[in-house]
């Protein structure tokens, strides 16, 4: 005669340390069979993973979904901002005058009018100054020898747009002897920077109203499997010479020959606008 297991308080089959035990086989009354409803051992049932049968998530932790992967565009944007980091202070480094032939002698330089500031916005408020390396990175402006420049001071600072814009500038106020000289060296070194080639030579513009001439070419600079576009604009008179670079999603992703080199100069010359101030006059916040 078989002796029927312990019951519990209200009749349920007692399980060890008094709590209810699961249901039995009327068959075989010693084996165990899982409560409908409740999964075994209190563990929540999943699909298995690669044929394995699922157990507990690893120290009680549960687990969520796996992490998000990057935005390409957001690494070819990246990418194109560093590199226009590195461009900004190569783009000085080969200013050479005296190769071209002409005087660097002291009383040929033009007098000191006006000086480079570091607005809190620009291109009408669109974006906001983000980082500010003046007196950091541009000390290896600044420290150049350059024939053609005296009492260089340097500006080298990012901001952003909401819509995931960039723009660098990179630039410098004293004396100038050949501003055009310096405008063209300009973005002849900045095209030297490692990984960056010319895709579009530089061209000049003269954007309406607004007295300067800017040179404007398109780059390509690739890291990895990844390249981004870059436009890229500079100009110089006889106290401020400047490298800009507005980066966006979708200048980041465009097709070179596609670029509006007409409007990066437009923008560069918003920029000078805005940020070209004469000396001693209260800058703009």
């Amino acid at each position: 005669m078989t002796t029927p297991p312990p019951q519990g308080p209200y009749g349920a089959p007692q399980g060890p340390y008094g709590t209810p035990g699961p249901q039995q086989n009327p068959q075989n009354p010693y084996a165990q069979q899982p409560v409908p409803g409740q999964p075994p051992y209190g563990y929540p049932q999943g699909p298995p993973a690669f044929g394995h049968p699922q157990g507990p998530p690893p120290f009680g932790f549960p687990q969520g979904p796996p992490p998000p992967r990057k935005n390409r565009t957001g690494l070819i944007v990246g990418i194109a901002v560093g590199a226009l980091a590195a461009a900004g202070c190569l783009a000085f480094g080969v200013s050479r005058l005296v190769d071209a032939g002409v005087s660097a002698a002291d009383g040929d330089f033009p007098a000191a009018e006006y000086r480079l500031t570091v607005p809190k916005k620009l291109l009408d408020e669109e974006y906001t100054l983000s980082e500010d390396s003046s007196s950091t990175a541009g000390k290896d402006i600044e420290e150049t020898y350059d024939p053609s420049i005296r009492d260089a001071e340097a500006v080298v600072t990012q901001y952003t747009s909401s819509a995931g814009g960039t723009l660098v500038i990179s630039g410098l106020w004293g004396r100038i002897k050949g501003p055009e000289f310096t405008r063209d060296k300009i973005l002849e070194g900045a095209a030297k920077t490692d990984g960056m080639t010319v895709a579009v030579p530089a061209r000049e513009f003269t954007p309406d109203g607004y007295g300067i001439t800017v040179s404007c070419q398109v780059v390509r600079s690739k890291e990895g499997v990844l390249t981004s576009t870059i436009p890229m604009c500079a100009w110089g008179d006889d106290n401020t010479a400047s490298f800009v670079a507005v980066v966006t999603p979708e200048t980041a992703l465009q097709d070179p020959d596609k670029v509006d080199l007409a409007k990066a100069a437009l923008d560069t010359a918003r920029v000078r606008s805005e940020s070209r101030k004469p000396i001693g006059a209260t800058e703009a916040g």
